[in-house]
């Protein structure tokens, strides 16, 4: 049913190519207009219920005080190395003049007021936080509203002023803050360029012909501008977290041209056989299609799966990147034949570069594939423990929040952070914020305060806000350790198993531990705690939708056990470059930094599904091999042959599509490309053309055995022969 419906489709969308692209275009027109229209900005917020930082956030905004808003700071420091804002009249008048102009921004609630403090006295200053000891920096800190009332332009005003003003006072001006992260854009879509031209070079380099090249990537950036589009309009409805654009990107244009490819190849090998264009267009999207439609919707459901987490964010942020997969699998069955039958007879021609690329390459994967049939037990155990080494240091795998200081120096974020660090600790880059509920207890106050500020892991304590209203206190406290250090996690489980409540005793008050560190150590651990069940629901649904397809139980366990192999050498390779700094140079990492707490689920959701796709691609040729000879020697190498050069370019191009990201200065963009480039390579290299075909040759028959009354029970597949060339 599935592969005739395809055909249909395939077949109609070639034979009225420019109603199909007009429709496309009509489709990807009001995407963007909806956007423009009511569309909204991804949000930061990564909280989930029940989390105690939650509950903080909850009383501060009971509170009303402010803190739930957006906020950035404006760190200055003298240009002449010998003045101090103690000493240095014009350096206080500069001052001064900043923070006036700085409170003049549009929506700033109000900013803290370090000349003030001076004039009231130095100490005042210093034991708020708003001079360094040394009077050589300062900080000014601006309060903004929530972010759902702001926008870009906010921070462009921001910026525009740090730049006037560097110009005209005798001061170095630096800007960070939850406000650029909200809302700066420094990439630019330049990863998603350089992505697409590196896929457009490997697309000529397989097929030998620029049209064929063009089209996998036209219909990319047709699914994209549609796909991130839906998710723009998404966001206006509800908070769609910043990381999911980049993302959605990243996974979208890697899966959407490499759908693209492989109803491409099936389609020049319909034509080759003598084929009309709009007769060869439905038959590959009828057979290559089924796998894309298989594989796309599998990528889907383990992304979706991530709602298992039970992390707000995290299960939108799936759904958001799952819009951008479907979009992509609709326009592989619809737009790319338009595309097929629109090109006509052209795409048979390959060219001299296509022809020399192509001669003798399947007899040399022949011989390659005959090689590892005839030493299958070395190859098996060398590739297992070539990836078993590379998986070891998962075992010291640290999730954290990597911080402004982890950003290349020519990001202001990072000299600022660098000097607020300089002058008042690494703590002050990350404070903790604690919310009290004194009600019925007065005096809890005192005892939290006096408790909070003798723990060892605290530096400083900012003086005590209570709301009249609700009688509500908060106290933002600095941690003497970075918010990305070990230690920062160890001091706020402290503060909340120990200190707190000691001192509040059995009392009827109510204390959290909220802040940007202590909600993504928060995270951490809740996906920590539900990662072991995420990924036995993954592992059974794939184990389970492989036996279906290819009716088999050790095919669908080897593939399971291969994958997981391939995606646990990619933790290994993120902990060593990004703990370890490893290489990190390579990707502009300037630092080492905790993984990104929620990264790891992220990418084993999606890495499966990947994983999947190939997989299903090859051994769909290798299982119709073996029906039509039954000898699984000969339909290990026809079949892993015959698809060898498909998943390579394939691969290539997902892994220069990721690696792409792995450039860009955030570094959840690196982790997510490089952790995503490093487990596709290995999986169409080392799984694909050395482990699989090593332990399918050992295994021998019993590849194929399924019990019979487990086969009469089993309903049939959707996919059980399609074949990928």
């Amino acid at each position: 049913m599935l592969s005739k419906a395809l055909l249909r489709l395939g077949a109609g969308a070639a034979r009225h190519p420019w109603r199909v692209i007009a429709a496309w275009l009509i489709v990807a027109t009001l995407a963007v207009l909806a956007a423009v229209a009511f569309g909204g900005r991804t949000a930061d917020s990564m909280t989930a219920p029940g989390l105690d930082s939650g509950r903080a956030a909850e009383l501060i905004r009971r509170a009303g005080t402010g803190q739930e808003g957006m906020t950035a700071q404006v760190v200055v420091t003298p240009l002449d190395d010998g003045a101090t804002f103690f000493g240095d009249a014009g350096a206080r008048t500069a001052l001064t003049l900043l923070q006036t102009e700085v409170k003049r921004l549009p929506h700033v609630l109000g900013t803290s007021e370090p000349a003030a403090a001076l004039d009231a006295g130095g100490d005042t200053a210093v034991r708020g936080g708003l001079v360094s000891a040394d009077g050589r920096i300062a900080v000014v800190r601006v309060q903004y509203p929530d972010q759902s009332r702001l926008s870009a332009e906010d921070l462009g005003a921001l910026v525009a002023l740090g730049d006037r003003l560097r110009a005209e006072l005798p001061l170095r001006v630096e800007m960070g803050g939850n406000l650029f992260y909200a809302f700066s854009d420094p990439d630019g879509g330049v990863s998603e360029l350089i992505g697409l031209l590196a896929a457009a070079a490997i697309l000529f380099l397989a097929f030998g012909s620029l049209v064929a090249a063009a089209l996998p990537i036209g219909m990319a950036v047709f699914g994209l501008t549609v796909g991130v589009a839906t998710m723009t309009v998404l966001a206006g409805v509800t908070e769609v977290p910043a990381f999911a654009p980049v993302l959605g990107s990243m996974v979208g244009l890697g899966v959407g041209i490499d759908y693209a490819l492989f109803v491409l190849a099936r389609h020049r090998e319909y034509l080759a056989c003598g084929l009309d264009p709009q007769a060869a267009a439905g038959r590959a999207v009828a057979t290559a299609g089924r796998p894309v439609v298989f594989a796309g919707g599998t990528v889907v459901v383990s992304i979706l799966g991530l709602a298992v987490a039970n992390v707000p964010f995290m299960t939108v942020g799936g759904v958001a990147v799952s819009i951008v997969v479907l979009t992509m699998v609709l326009a592989s069955v619809t737009l790319l034949p338009a595309f097929l039958g629109a090109a006509g007879p052209r795409l048979a021609r390959a060219g001299r570069i296509g022809r020399a690329l192509r001669a003798g390459r399947p007899d040399g994967w022949r011989r390659w594939l005959g090689h590892v049939g005839r030493h299958p037990v070395p190859y098996a155990v060398g590739a297992a423990a070539l990836l078993l080494t590379a998986t070891l240091p998962v075992l010291g795998l640290r999730v954290g929040l990597p911080d402004d200081g982890s950003l290349p120096h020519s990001r202001t974020e990072r000299r600022a952070h660098d000097l607020v660090a300089e002058g008042f600790g690494p703590g002050t880059n990350g404070p903790l914020v604690i919310a009290a509920d004194p009600t019925g207890d007065p005096g809890v106050l005192d005892r939290l305060v006096g408790a909070v500020a003798a723990d060892p892991g605290i530096a400083s304590v900012a003086p005590t806000h209570i709301d009249r209203a609700t009688g509500i206190a908060t106290l933002v406290v600095f941690p003497t350790t970075s918010p990305q250090d070990r230690a920062t996690a160890d001091t706020v489980a402290r503060l909340r198993t120990d200190v707190l409540p000691t001192a509040i005793g059995h009392g009827p008050a109510r204390v959290h531990v909220g802040g940007a560190a202590a909600s993504l150590s928060d995270v951490g651990r809740r996906t920590s705690q539900r990662l072991p069940v995420f990924v036995a629901a993954v592992l059974a649904m794939s184990f389970l939708l492989l036996m279906l397809v290819f009716r088999s139980v050790l095919v669908p366990l080897k593939a399971v056990l291969l994958n997981l192999l391939s995606i646990g050498a990619a933790y290994g390779i993120m902990v060593a470059v990004f703990q370890w700094g490893w290489g990190g140079a390579l990707i502009g990492l300037e630092a080492t930094v905790p993984i990104v707490s929620f990264i790891p689920m992220f990418l084993f959701a999606i890495l499966f599904g990947l994983s999947m796709d190939y997989e299903v691609f090859l051994l769909s040729r290798v299982r119709e091999e073996y029906l039509r000879t039954g000898d699984n020697g000969t339909a290990i190498v026809e079949g892993v042959s015959g698809t060898a050069r498909i998943i390579t370019s394939a691969a290539l191009i997902m892994v220069a599509v990721f690696l792409s990201f792995a450039a860009a200065d955030d570094p959840s963009a690196k982790m997510f490309g490089l952790g995503l480039a490093t487990a596709i390579l290995v999986d169409a290299t080392v799984v694909r053309m050395v482990l699989v075909p090593a332990t399918m040759t050992l295994l021998g028959r019993a590849n194929w055995w399924l019990p019979k009354w487990l086969d009469r029970m089993l309903p049939r597949g959707p996919v059980d022969t399609a074949a990928q060339g």
